[in-house]
């Protein structure tokens, strides 16, 4: 039994993260380029952006 909790726990924090990445990815997107179109796509990958944003800024 512990070991369900304890799996049920990393899927929502996977979930967790996921949805975090994207909304940051989005928010930096649309501050750099103040498109809607761009943020959609930027949201759609996600922690990618964000790292590359990161990286390359």
């Amino acid at each position: 039994m512990n070991g369900n909790r304890y799996y049920g726990v990393r899927v929502e924090g996977a979930k967790y993260s996921v949805g975090f990445g994207s909304a940051l990815a989005i928010a930096i997107s649309y501050t750099n380029n103040h498109s809607i179109l761009w943020a959609i796509i930027h949201g759609i990958l996600g922690w990618l952006y964000v790292i590359y944003v990161a990286l390359f800024g």
